[in-house]
């Protein structure tokens, strides 16, 4: 297949091209900076892959970007937890990700011949915060404001016509990069531990399980509709520190307090201090096969 990636130089977006690369694929990185793409997938090594300039300020450009592929994979987005929220920080999460997808959609329903299939991201924030109630891919949405961007966000995506789509609601992505990445200094340094409360629920996905989901919704035709890309076993905060701890041979006693990531993030803070239990009933169902369901054993597959 030829297939089109947004958000390619991302921490799951590199590792997707790697492994599309690996089998034999052609796939255009569609992004606002070639360079720093093709410093990723330098072409003696990913001869395949091929850098695109397209961004949401020159429309046109997504529609060149796509022109001639099988499928899109949608990735682009704007860290939700790495800056401290503010009303222009807030904009920029949700148009990073609403007018990029809009555009998309919009290049695709205008190319001919159409890319068969969008797999388009999505986050588990549609479903809102809570430490009691467990959601799959039939709950409603939550009221709040990362609910709202992801409303806004999958609506944007359902603007494509004649294609099929598949959008995923991403949990947290465990691996060698990404949240858990940002954690390990401090367990390195006999410091680790719960993040504010410890009892909100950590839904999260391994990278190597999130990739080849995709991967699948790219090639499977009967997967259509919004799937939830979670593992089959969320656990508490309390638990996968405790785990990662066992993982490493450090302790995980030292709480991080929550004021502390507040005064970091602000708002924002709500991502890490809440949470929420989410299980991929849809995905399960459609035979999707987790190579890491269990968090320790992901935990020690890249410690």
């Amino acid at each position: 297949m030829k297939i089109a990636v947004t958000g390619a130089t991302g921490f799951v977006g590199q590792r997707l091209v790697e492994k599309l690369s690996q089998e034999g694929h052609e796939i255009c990185v569609l992004t606002r900076n070639v360079a720093k793409a093709k410093s990723k997938f330098p072409g003696g090594k990913f001869p395949k892959v091929e850098a695109i300039a397209c961004d949401t300020n020159r429309p046109e450009s997504w529609l060149a970007g796509i022109a001639g592929c099988d499928g899109v994979v949608n990735l682009a987005g704007e860290p939700i937890a790495e800056k401290r929220w503010n009303d222009a920080q807030k904009q920029e999460i949700l148009d990073s990700r609403t007018k990029t997808t809009s555009q998309i959609a919009s290049a695709i329903s205008q190319a001919n011949p159409k890319p068969q299939v969008l797999v388009s991201g999505s986050a588990i924030g549609f479903y809102g915060t809570s430490e009691t109630a467990s959601f799959d891919e039939d709950s409603g949405a939550g009221n709040d404001f990362l609910a709202e961007v992801c409303q806004k966000w999958e609506a944007a995506a359902q603007t494509v016509t004649d294609t099929r789509l598949v959008i995923l609601r991403i949990g947290i992505v465990v691996g060698n990069g990404g949240a858990v990445a940002k954690m390990l200094p401090a367990f390195r340094a006999f410091a680790g531990g719960p993040v504010g409360s410890g009892n909100q629920w950590f839904s999260w996905i391994y990278r190597e399980d999130l990739v080849n989901l995709i991967v699948r919704a790219l090639t499977d035709s009967q997967m259509s509709g919004t799937y939830n890309a979670t593992s089959p076993n969320p656990v508490r905060m309390k638990d996968m520190t405790e785990a990662m701890g066992e993982v490493m041979g450090r302790p995980s006693w030292l709480p991080v307090p929550g004021f502390a990531l507040e005064v970091l993030l602000g708002e924002g803070a709500k991502v890490v201090l809440e949470g929420q239990k989410v299980l991929p009933k849809k995905t399960q169902a459609a035979g999707f096969e987790y190579h890491y369901g269990d968090l320790k054993a992901a935990l020690k597959d890249f410690l």
